[in-house]
């Protein structure tokens, strides 16, 4: 999900693990048996986060491959939500798995010209700032 703040800011964490640099990405994670993405969006929220939000709309999707903390690489379809955050709420790390507790390293709320500023292999995937941008431009749209 894309959790953006009143002022703008893009939520993500940075990960570390055996498979990868450290990178930043947004929270989320797998559906469980019998879950939509959006009741998965709406836990995944809660969990990682702390926060209790509206999911918004669909902004887009995704099919790759890819390996997550100790998994083998697998096929992911994923979807992002749009989430409206307060400014710069505070995240809470008490729901977080054993995994998520090892591979996560930090979260930060970052400005687009601040990750345009940084390699785009820094985020995964690497088309995030675009998406940031383009809500923001929409939101300024009349």
């Amino acid at each position: 999900m894309l959790i953006v703040d009143a002022n703008g800011k893009l939520l993500l964490f940075r990960y570390h693990d055996e498979h990868q640099a450290p990178f930043w990405a947004t929270p989320g994670g797998e559906l469980l048996p019998g879950e939509s993405y959006l009741e998965a969006a709406r836990r995944e929220l809660q969990e990682e986060t702390g926060l209790n939000l509206e999911i918004g709309p669909l902004l887009k999707e995704r099919d790759a491959v890819y390996a997550v903390a100790r998994s083998t690489p697998a096929r992911w379809l994923e979807q992002y939500f749009l989430v409206r955050s307060p400014a710069q709420a505070s995240i809470q790390s008490e729901g977080w798995t054993e995994e998520e507790k090892t591979t996560i390293q930090a979260w930060k709320w970052w400005r687009t010209e601040d990750m345009k500023a940084q390699p785009a292999s820094l985020f995964k995937p690497e088309w995030l700032p675009s998406l940031l941008e383009r809500v923001l431009t929409d939101d300024a749209a009349p």
